[in-house]
């Protein structure tokens, strides 16, 4: 619940220069304090603790490190003898120092007795200020101290062995690989204009790529414009702020000239309360139709790619699709066990935790989607659509989080450096770079506690599949709406 770095270092502040941090060899301390802890529920996985210590572990405290004082620090007493001064004229002397160093020792040790024995599963840090706990002077006080704290909701967990799950299975094809293979060369290949047999006007197709003014309306109010925008259409547009659902169906047969409108739905967490969650209006004014171009595959390109020949490269994609597959399969069970697990809990999670835990949510998610082998392009358009409704997806991701954690408790799962380093290995192989380079990033994004603590839902939910029954049925996941969806570099509404 706590950890050294939350206490204030004790720091020397004192004429005589001694500061009581810097005594060697402190003397043993109890190994448990006497105190009373009281939790009252105060709002959905809100809890208020009230911890009472007892004075008598305070004063005992205090007592030894002034005899340590006596003994180690003779000297410092003027016009006393060494280890001659009254016990009394150390206390007035270094009782700032003393004190300090007590109060951090003991709010150190409560803390701790309270994660061992309360069993609180906090979500977070507790709302605490260590400088505001403050002992009080007289002596027969006890110490108390007071804190909100969010904590993981209380559920019974029923039988997890065994569960029936349904499970999309699918055999890719030829066309499959050779569609994703299309999908991999493109950002590879050629942009050209797009010619008609006939002569006739081209018209836009799902695949294209379009030019044009793009201009984003809240009905007369001009909030944003993009001149010569190209980007490739396909199902679904997903701007830094916003998404379009119906930007293919729209778009496609359109021509150049053309001037076409979609409807932009913004996301709930912009600065201005008034877009937030608002429908605004990107029109199109169309100034070219494109096509892409396929690569040769060139014995350099094929070399980019990692491979020696085309049928390797075949290979690689077919395996890449059958990763993704189990990413699929995963998702689709990680919500069943949720389903099933939690009896369709209607969990109250208060709006102030999902905000804090979105960007959390957000980063497990885009590390899930890694491992799966899932391209940037991929990522950063799922990533879009979890953003735009981010409290919903986050309320969902905190509740299969709450049910695996539990799961991994009862089973008693930990995550080990050696588990650690295996997963910053594998990354590493899948992006090119050096675990080194990898472990760095996780580092500097802040991202290894979101690791580790996927690696133990992973653990969690691979004991639940491992025993579960399966119901199987046919589902291509290349069909899954955000494969089918393009991005543009830009805000709808800009701050």
């Amino acid at each position: 619940m706590a950890t050294e770095d939350d206490i204030p270092a004790v720091t020397d502040d004192t004429d005589a220069g001694v500061a009581v941090a810097d005594a060697p060899d402190t003397p043993d301390v109890p190994e448990k304090l006497s105190q009373t802890v009281e939790i009252f529920d105060v709002g959905p996985c809100k809890k208020h603790v009230k911890v009472t210590v007892d004075r008598a572990a305070i004063n005992t405290r205090f007592a030894e490190k002034y005899d340590q004082l006596m003994v180690e620090h003779p000297t410092h007493i003027p016009g006393f003898r060494p280890g001659k001064a009254p016990k009394k004229v150390v206390q007035k002397k270094f009782v700032k120092e003393v004190t300090a160093e007590v109060r951090q020792e003991v709010l150190m040790a409560s803390l701790e007795q309270l994660a061992d024995e309360a069993k609180l599963s906090p979500l977070s840090p507790p709302d605490l200020d260590p400088s505001k706990v403050l002992i009080p002077d007289d002596e027969e006080t006890p110490l108390v101290y007071e804190f909100d704290i969010e904590v993981r909701p209380e559920f019974d967990l029923p039988d997890y062995k065994g569960v029936k799950l349904r499970r999309p299975m699918y055999t890719f094809t030829d066309a499959d690989v050779a569609k994703e293979k299309r999908r991999i060369l493109e950002p590879m290949g050629t942009i050209v204009p797009k010619e008609s047999a006939d002569g006739t006007p081209v018209t836009v197709a799902l695949d294209d790529v379009i030019v044009a003014n793009l201009a984003i309306k809240d009905g007369d109010a001009e909030l944003n414009k993009v001149n010569e925008v190209q980007l490739k259409v396909e199902k679904r547009l997903a701007l830094d702020d916003g998404i379009a659902e119906d930007f293919g169906s729209v778009m496609v047969g359109a021509k150049a000239g053309d001037v076409r409108t979609v409807n932009i739905v913004l996301r709930q967490d912009l600065v201005s309360e008034t877009l937030r969650g608002k429908t605004v209006q990107a029109v199109f004014d169309i100034q070219d139709v494109k096509v892409i171009r396929q690569p040769e595959l060139t014995d350099k390109l094929l070399a980019r790619l990692g491979v020696n020949n085309a049928d390797q490269l075949d290979e690689a994609i077919r395996v890449r699709l059958e990763k993704y597959l189990e990413y699929v399969q995963r998702q689709t069970a990680r919500t069943q066990v949720l389903d099933k697990l939690a009896g369709g809990g209607n969990w109250e999670l208060p709006q102030d935790l999902l905000r804090k835990q979105a960007r959390r949510t957000l980063q497990r998610r885009v590390l899930e989607m890694r491992s799966s082998g899932m391209t940037e392009d991929q990522i950063v358009a799922r990533e879009r659509a979890l953003v735009q409704d981010a409290m919903r997806s986050t309320a969902a991701a905190l509740k299969e989080t709450f049910v695996l954690q539990k799961i991994a408790e009862t089973e008693k799962l930990e995550i080990e450096d050696a588990d650690l380093d295996a997963e910053i290995d594998a990354i590493a192989e899948r992006t090119d770079e050096s675990p080194r380079k990898v472990r760095a990033r996780l580092e500097r994004d802040d991202l290894m506690e979101s690791l580790a603590g996927d690696l133990l839902e992973r653990k969690a939910l691979d004991l639940v599949l491992q025993a579960a029954e399966y119901d199987d049925y046919p589902f291509n996941p290349m069909e899954q709406e955000e494969q089918g969806m393009a991005t543009v570099d830009a805000a709808a509404a800009p701050e």
